[in-house]
Order: C-alpha cells, then sequence, then structure tokens
C-alpha cells in the first residue's frame, strides 16, 4: 500500500543530485499540496500562494489565525521584486542580508495581490533564504507561502520525526536533511516593516535590529558569507 506521504532526504552538499526529490516535491506543490522543506532558520511548511486551496490547506495543517499572514520564500532578489515593491531601503538591506534570516514586509505587487496569504492584503512579507534545499525548490516551484513547520503557538520543531508526527497525511513530501547534515539554526528570521516608508522591527530574530539600522543608514555592509558555510548552494 502507497503511504500516504513521502518522506525524502536531501543533501545541502549536493542537492544536484537530487533531483528526483525536488521534483516530487514541486509536482506535489503545483497540485496544492503541502511540503515540508528546511531552510537555514527552521524547517518550514510551504505551499503555492498563487493557489486559494493550498495557502488555506496550510492555515489548517498549522491551526493559523487567519490574521498572521503567511511571508512569502523566493529564490533570489528578481522573483522577490516581482511579488513585492521594494524602495531603496529595501534594495539596501536586500543587498547586505539576502540571501538570509531577513524577512521584509512591502507593498505588494500586480502578481501577488490576489493571493490569499492572510488579513493584511496590501502588503507581503518576504525573504530569499540561505539554504541550498530551499533555493533549489524555489527554482522548481517559483516562490512558495511559507512559515515554520509546527502547529501555531508552539516552538518550531528541528527533528523531522517531530514534524512527521505533527502533520502526518496533511503534508504530502517531506524534504529532510540526512543525519550528520546541520540542521536549521533554530532562530526565527528577523521581520521587518518598510511599507508607508517607516522602518519597524516587527519580530526580532537572526539579524540583529541594529545591524540593520547601520545598513540603512550607510554606516555598515551586511555580513560576508563564511567560505566553508553548508546552507550555500553547491555543484553536485
Amino acid at each position: 500500500m502507497t503511504p500516504p506521504f513521502e518522506i525524502l532526504e536531501v543533501d545541502p552538499m549536493r542537492p544536484g543530485r537530487a533531483g528526483g526529490a525536488l521534483d516530487r516535491a514541486a509536482q506535489a506543490l503545483a497540485s496544492g499540496e503541502l511540503v515540508v522543506v528546511p531552510t537555514e532558520t527552521v524547517y518550514g511548511l510551504a505551499a503555492r500562494p498563487d493557489l486559494p486551496g493550498a495557502t488555506a490547506r496550510l492555515f489548517e495543517a498549522k491551526r493559523r489565525p487567519v490574521e498572521l499572514t503567511l511571508p512569502v520564500l523566493a529564490a533570489d532578489q528578481v522573483r522577490a521584486w516581482a511579488v513585492a515593491r521594494p524602495e531603496a531601503a529595501a534594495r539596501r538591506l536586500a543587498g547586505a542580508f539576502w540571501p538570509g534570516p531577513l524577512t521584509m514586509v512591502l507593498p505588494r505587487t500586480e502578481r501577488s495581490k490576489p493571493w490569499r496569504l492572510g488579513h493584511r492584503a496590501g502588503s507581503i512579507g518576504v525573504r530569499v533564504p540561505d539554504h541550498a534545499v530551499a533555493l533549489a525548490l524555489l527554482e522548481l516551484a517559483g516562490p512558495l507561502a511559507a512559515t515554520s513547520a509546527n502547529i501555531s503557538g508552539r516552538p518550531p520543531l528541528g527533528d523531522p520525526e517531530a514534524i512527521v508526527a505533527s502533520f502526518g497525511a496533511a503534508v504530502a513530501v517531506y524534504l529532510v536533511l540526512p543525519r550528520g547534515a546541520p540542521p536549521p539554526a533554530g532562530s526565527p528570521s528577523t521581520v521587518v516593516e518598510l511599507t508607508g516608508g517607516e522602518f519597524r522591527v516587527l519580530r526580532p530574530g537572526a539579524v540583529d535590529g541594529a545591524a540593520l539600522r547601520r545598513v540603512l543608514a550607510g554606516r555598515a555592509a551586511g555580513p560576508a558569507p563564511g567560505p566553508g558555510d553548508p546552507a550555500r548552494p553547491r555543484n553536485g
């Protein structure tokens, strides 16, 4: 008997060798199903944002109130700006901290205006993650609505077995890291508001608010990636 979901290992050091797993996840997403995918911060629960039934399924599986608008992940800045409208401040922060754990709340573009992500219909939270597996899936599937893979109000889960136990058949494909691979850091992304010409930290996280303000003031650049960072995409 075919199981109601699939658990597929993807090595972040060799995402190019996991084409079958990534293709299966992208197919599930295109069918309106949910997928779990690792990022550098936490495991994420993801859905296609342009499919209303998929985002509704995500809210239901996570038991997330619709007042909490779903953020969106994109593969790079170009694709992020296709769904969120940046001004100079957003471009400066993106240049310093993307890919990385910074979510920016910006006005929606025409493409993302119809997406049912929650109560905030005029704005969208967007991020370019810094994890090879997440980026590889985003390249295949396009932007994804994604939130931490845990029941709303409970701590994020870092153990794939605990995630599967929480969601079961509500998720079609679980992309999990192999044993020995660096797990997600566990710290959430920093969320900042950049609509209406204002800058405000909505949720403290992995990027320090003072570092953000220094970049906006033109006094510092963002952190440079380490040469051995396992979350960076690699060939192979």
